[in-house]
């Protein structure tokens, strides 16, 4: 074992107790520690995810192994590579395939993972800027691509996003008003009308007027398109909402896992559900997801949809984002 296997460097290390609860805490962890892997990052930024907070706490849905680093997404340099493609100091980039959850994560000074799991930073992002987007942001650009695929342009008429003021939800807003679209947000978060309205919402829903409990199969088709971050029954009364041939992307369940609905919506209005899952999208689309957001698609204002904490204040905003106290975006610094 070498020097630099050795040498210690900060980890947000959950781990599981003998009486079956969790605890996390700042410990220090060893290259040695890492999992096996292609590259070895020195990890620079990091962001705070719902994914992550459940991880942190245990959740057996997200990781089920332990001690566990959580942190679905990382932006840093290259240290070490196995693979030609990774030389020393390339920026990069990484998101999904179990980073965070099934594997451990960016939430440590340095991670390792698969070269196949990792995106060159794009000309046109910064570290930072990246992390700004993170997970979230790339999940409301696979929302935007689809409505592209489906070829929902801005002249069909509004476009909702439900639970707005969450990291999904305030990019999906930013991302769809730099497109074109008219933008109705909802969000029972008064506080972030300013917010959202900076980032090109133009009207706002109570969560009371995006879930209809009136059992109608079908309501007053209002959106040529929805993005919806949450499920449930507020997904259920977007689909019943839509105009015909509208698109519903779906990429959240904090609403709920049930979708009471009928088929109504598809087969009298041609109404179609996208099911968003940005885990493993494959690695070229990501690339060229990534190039997109960094280029035609960068938002000129990332800057205001973001705070920073360190690795020390993490702990205590893990709550926060539970409990959807959380608006816009949290960038980890390491």
């Amino acid at each position: 074992m070498n020097v630099a296997e050795t040498r210690p460097f900060r980890c947000f290390i959950v781990r599981k107790q003998s009486d079956g609860l969790f605890v996390s805490a700042i410990e220090q962890c060893r290259v040695a520690d890492l999992p096996d892997g292609d590259v070895l990052i020195r990890v620079q930024f990091s962001s705070l995810n719902y994914k992550d907070a459940l991880s942190a706490t245990g959740h057996p849905g997200v990781s089920k192994s332990f001690p566990h680093v959580p942190g679905i997404d990382a932006a840093g340099t290259v240290v070490e590579s196995r693979v030609p493609k990774f030389q020393l100091g390339d920026p990069v980039i990484v998101t999904g395939f179990g980073f965070g959850a099934s594997r451990w994560g960016g939430y440590a000074d340095h991670a390792r993972v698969p070269a196949d799991w990792i995106v060159p930073l794009p000309a046109g992002l910064t570290l930072r800027e990246a992390m700004i987007y993170g997970t979230a942001g790339f999940t409301a650009g696979m929302s935007l691509e689809m409505l592209e695929h489906q070829q929902i342009e801005p002249s069909a008429g509004p476009v909702l996003v439900t639970g707005a003021s969450g990291g999904v939800g305030t990019m999906a807003v930013a991302l769809l008003a730099k497109a074109g679209f008219q933008v109705h947000a909802v969000t029972g978060k008064p506080s972030a009308h300013e917010l959202l309205r900076r980032l090109g919402a133009a009207n706002f829903l109570r969560r009371e007027e995006a879930d209809d409990r009136s059992g109608s199969p079908l309501l007053k088709a209002q959106w040529a398109a929805v993005v919806d971050t949450v499920g449930g029954n507020i997904l259920g009364t977007a689909l019943r909402s839509t105009r015909p041939g509208g698109c519903v992307t779906a990429c959240g369940l904090t609403a709920g896992i049930e979708l009471p609905i009928t088929v109504y919506p598809f087969i009298l209005r041609g109404v179609s559900l996208a099911g968003i899952e940005s885990g493993f999208y494959p690695l070229p689309k990501r690339e060229a997801l990534w190039k997109k957001l960094a280029g035609a698609w960068k938002l000129p204002d990332l800057e205001t949809l973001a705070t920073t904490i360190s690795l020390e204040e993490l702990k205590d905003r893990i709550p926060d984002i539970l409990a959807a106290k959380i608006t816009g975006r949290v960038v980890v610094q390491l």
